[in-house]
């Protein structure tokens, strides 16, 4: 696994960026899109239809811009099918594994901010009140709840996918300074 300062031995055109909710994942898929002038597909936008209720098309979508040759996109959505769709055709994966309390500040900002904002997510969809974001439980239902639950899937995983794809170049990131300069590096 490479980390920041580790120099890419190519130049990637399929990438996934992985991560808790609330690393940074789509800002940094916008960013590398810009960049490495890749085409940009957001999983969210995919998968959440009105009501937030699973788009039946999905899988399909995500395999049509999978099949293509260039493109930027989160690996999230591991229960849903993506990783059998994903990562047998990307070239490059970037881990952002970055500190707990510093996820967990930036994903409260996030939801408050959309939440007090009302500002439309997808297909309609916004983040919930929060006086609901308060009362809800469950963790598919609440995101600060399912970051809690979700937190540590991605360091036990890793050394699965790392095996289970060999062909897929691997890159830590531990923080958003080593995010930065790996990025400076790629833009070269």
């Amino acid at each position: 696994m490479l980390t920041c300062d580790d120099v890419l031995p190519f130049r990637p055109s399929r990438v996934l960026v992985c991560g808790v909710s609330g690393a940074g994942k789509t800002t940094l898929v916008t960013r590398m899109s810009r960049l490495l002038e890749l085409p940009r597909y957001e999983l969210d936008a995919l998968h959440h239809g009105p009501e937030w209720t699973p788009r039946p098309e999905f899988l399909d979508d995500v395999r049509a811009f999978a099949a293509s040759e260039r493109w930027v996109s989160e690996w999230q959505y591991t229960s849903k099918g993506v990783s059998e769709i994903l990562p047998p055709r990307a070239d490059l994966c970037v881990w952002l594994d970055y500190p707990d309390r510093l996820v967990r500040a930036r994903l409260w900002r996030r939801t408050l901010a959309r939440s007090i904002l009302r500002r439309e997510l997808w297909n309609g969809n916004r983040e919930p009140s929060i006086w609901r974001l308060a009362t809800t439980t469950t963790p598919e239902e609440n995101v600060l709840r399912w970051q809690t639950k979700t937190r540590d899937v991605w360091r036990e995983r890793m050394p699965g996918h790392e095996a289970r794809f060999p062909h897929l170049t691997f890159v830590r990131l531990g923080h958003p300074t080593e995010t930065e300069r790996w990025l400076g590096r790629l833009g070269r």
